[in-house]
């Protein structure tokens, strides 16, 4: 529809169906554009544009269509997309999934109004993700660690305490040594209540909400403010990095229910569904949003992304889970055998990645012994791993001496490596020391990946 025509206002539509509106004869409109739908005597709702054919356009409404009748509907096309007024001042606030006010305040006074789409970042202006942020969480910390710019899922399950370890990634998150701004963003998709409730009073209680921003779309929202609400989340992320110069932290949580939503609408559509249902288009949306996370050439500041979703059935091949480790740079993985067993928080030790840690770690970063620690760490937990497997078959009890002692390696490990308080804040020097701690139980002449300079430095083991 042209400028001149944006007061006009149709009547009536040619189909009603579920949270689907089809408006005929409609000039010029455009995909994506907000449209306002209005019944006999109802308020106005807010409706989005998802095709257009013809004089015909497709109107996915917001608040649903109950109540609504197609002979007495009016629909008016407002001419842009969702945008979203955004400012410095929104940290500390709380919205709902469209960037409305949540928490009883007012509107941000910004003349700043920014698509919640964005923009295309382009490839040539980006910068490499380097450089440490420190989660206190030592095994994301010393084996996965977190760089800036990077986009590194949290692979979880039904029951796991991924909000846990969500909310304790957001209280400790810091960028050691640097006195640049830093600022988190955190976007809820599909949450219950007492989830958005626990998230809130963890962030208020530890003073952490002061520098977040929070938008919340609870499990009783309509399924299109979920699939806005990480968009309008990074609208907002990307005005504090790339125009105050902020280093960002996204946390979006859960991208399964975002990408549920992306399937319903897919169903209402009548769309050809891909694997277990979800749309073919299900990678290219995804990818619409992790790739806004990262470091632009012109800006000191940078979006770092964090990502959590739940595996259905732990199923780590399931479309969401498998698409998303193929857009971001690793994962962090909760494993159930861990929870059951009492370890808090739940990282697997060698399902989980970190590609872009070799760039943000080591000396200039974190210490020079980081990486080749990390390393001989993985190996020696790997081979626990395989002596475990041989232990199931023949007994504990028939394992050689050496066999053993990597078996109370593979203890101490999990019990004092990986385990760590809720509420433990621990630094990367403290990881450090405590990973040499423990892989000082091993011989020396067990320990390949490490030098033997580094060995002299930091090894209180035996010789061997």
């Amino acid at each position: 529809m042209k400028a001149a025509d944006r007061g006009l206002e149709y009547i009536g539509a040619s189909r009603v169906e579920g949270p689907l509106v089809v408006v005929q004869k409609v000039r010029d409109a455009g995909y994506d554009e907000l449209v306002e739908i209005k019944g006999p005597g109802g308020a106005p709702r807010l409706g989005r544009v998802l095709e257009v054919s013809e004089d015909n356009a497709l109107v996915q409404v917001l608040e649903g269509t109950e109540g609504l009748s197609g002979a007495t509907l009016s629909a008016r096309f407002l001419g842009e997309s969702l945008k979203l007024p955004v400012a410095k001042e929104m940290l500390g606030r709380v919205f709902d999934g469209l960037g409305r006010p949540a928490d009883g305040g007012p509107m941000p006074l910004s003349g700043d109004r920014r698509d919640v789409n964005g923009a295309p970042i382009n490839p040539v202006s980006r910068r490499y993700p380097r450089e440490f942020i420190q989660t206190g969480i030592s095994a994301i910390d010393g084996m996965n660690a977190l760089v800036r710019g990077q986009k590194l899922p949290v692979f979880s399950g039904n029951g796991l305490p991924h909000d846990r370890v969500c909310a304790q990634l957001v209280r400790q998150a810091k960028l050691p040594g640097d006195s640049a701004e830093f600022s988190i963003v955190f976007a809820a998709m599909g949450v219950k209540r007492d989830v958005a409730d626990f998230f809130m009073r963890d962030f208020a209680a530890s003073g952490a909400l002061g520098r977040v921003a929070m938008f919340l779309s609870l499990a009783d929202a309509p399924g299109l403010e979920r699939l806005l609400t990480p968009r309008a989340a990074l609208t907002l992320a990307e005005h504090l990095a790339f125009d105050l110069g902020h280093h960002v932290l996204v946390v979006l949580t859960d991208m399964t229910n975002y990408c549920e939503s992306l399937r319903e609408t897919g169903t209402a559509r009548g769309e050809i569904p891909g694997r277990k249902g979800y749309p073919g288009y299900l990678y290219s949306d995804l990818a619409s949003i992790y790739e806004r996370a990262g470091r632009v050439e012109g800006s000191t500041g940078s979006i770092t992304q964090t990502a959590i979703l739940t595996m259905p059935s732990d199923d780590i091949s399931h479309p969401v889970p498998d698409l998303t480790g193929y857009i971001t740079e690793g994962q962090i993985v909760l494993e159930r055998d861990l929870f059951q067993r009492g370890v808090y928080p739940p990282i697997a030790g060698l399902p989980s990645l970190s590609r872009l840690m070799k760039d943000g770690v080591g000396e200039g970063y974190t210490r020079a012994d980081h990486p080749a620690l990390a390393s001989q760490l993985f190996a020696c937990y790997a081979y626990v791993k395989r002596v475990r497997a041989l232990a199931d078959i023949i007994g504990e009890e028939e394992l050689n001496a050496g066999d053993k002692l990597y078996m109370r390696f593979g203890e101490a490990f999990e019990k004092r490596f990986l385990t760590q308080g809720e509420h433990e804040d621990r630094s990367i020097e403290t990881t450090l020391d405590l990973g040499w701690e423990i892989l000082s139980m091993l011989p020396r002449g067990e320990l390949h990946r490490v030098s033997a300079a580094l060995l002299d430095s930091h090894y209180k083991g035996k010789e061997g």
